[in-house]
């Protein structure tokens, strides 16, 4: 890939876009009884991806400064100098347009709008305020990364439910809202000094590690809980309930073990497991969801619309 192209690509933040993505197309899959009708799936699919990567890139155009200063993210387009912020901006827009032009014209409404509205959640409301406001900032800016699955799940049942969202694809998104805590304030630990320095009020700085570590366990607890209602609402089966069982009790462990760590780099690879366990989950939504399906209730069919 060439020098400018890759630089570009790193200005979207793939790892994050690809979980995004990844979320979103199980919502897609999750939202019908068969296979979902195709176009919904990859322009849905090309459109959550251009907007999650726009997001991205207005984050750290806002987040220039405090990405200069960080270890993790000195490496950047922005901070590096590869890429100037005009450049940046110009691309970030294109991305938007092109994000919402397809999903209006070849997906619904009602995905283009809620897209919208979690692009401008993480990239101005989190960005700009939240995250230099309070150390809740993570669990309130949650909400909009915790979207993609219902964004996927509307752009292939459209306005069935009232205002376009279904009962489970909610279930699905505050699975992951409840997740982000845990994940990100573990990476927060590790990374408390580049915050510190950077003047960001992340829990680690503001309320101490021990703390952190108590809220990491408090929510780790609540998302095994959390992860248990697809089973108990029959949105899946025992497939499900198994896996979720298994890598949640993993998850209670190492957030135990991270009271009292082994090494300061403990805290990284609970941050590790967190996306593994997040891919992991939705995974055995997905294989729960085609190879042991949960009928649907009696005179419940699938209808989409646009």
């Amino acid at each position: 890939m060439p020098s400018t192209a890759r630089q570009y690509w790193q200005l979207t933040k793939p790892r994050v876009v690809a979980l995004i993505v990844f979320t979103a197309i199980v919502g897609m899959l999750l939202a019908t009884p068969g296979l979902p009708p195709w176009r919904a799936v990859v322009f849905g699919t090309l459109g959550i991806w251009l907007a999650a990567a726009s997001a991205a890139a207005i984050n750290q155009i806002l987040d220039a400064r405090i990405d200069a200063v960080m270890a993790r993210t000195s490496w950047r387009p922005l901070p590096t100098g590869s890429l100037t912020v005009a450049q940046a901006l110009a691309f970030a827009v294109v991305l938007a347009v092109l994000s919402m032009a397809i999903l209006v014209w070849q997906v619904n409404l009602i995905t283009a709008v809620l897209t919208f509205a979690s692009l401008i959640g993480y990239a101005i409301v989190y960005t700009v305020w939240l995250k230099r406001a309070t150390p809740q900032n993570i669990v309130i800016g949650g909400i909009a990364g915790a979207a993609p699955p219902v964004l996927g799940w509307s752009a292939v049942t459209g306005w069935v439910e009232p205002w376009g969202v279904h009962p489970h694809s909610l279930l699905l998104c505050l699975i992951i809202f409840v997740w982000t805590p845990p994940h990100f304030w573990a990476l927060a630990i590790f990374r408390r000094e580049d915050y510190a320095r950077a003047m960001i009020p992340m829990l680690p700085v503001t309320h101490g590690v021990t703390y952190t570590r108590w809220q990491i366990l408090f929510y780790t607890v609540l998302l095994v809980i959390v992860t248990l209602l697809p089973f108990v609402t029959g949105m899946s089966g025992l497939f499900y309930l198994g896996g979720a069982l298994v890598l949640g009790l993993v998850f209670l462990w190492m957030a135990v073990r991270l009271m009292n760590p082994p090494d300061e780099f403990y805290a990284m690879r609970t941050f590790n497991y967190s996306v593994v366990y997040l891919m992991a989950l939705f995974a055995f939504l997905l294989v729960d969801h085609w190879v042991m399906p949960v009928p649907p209730p009696p005179g419940l069919e699938f209808q989409r619309v646009g």
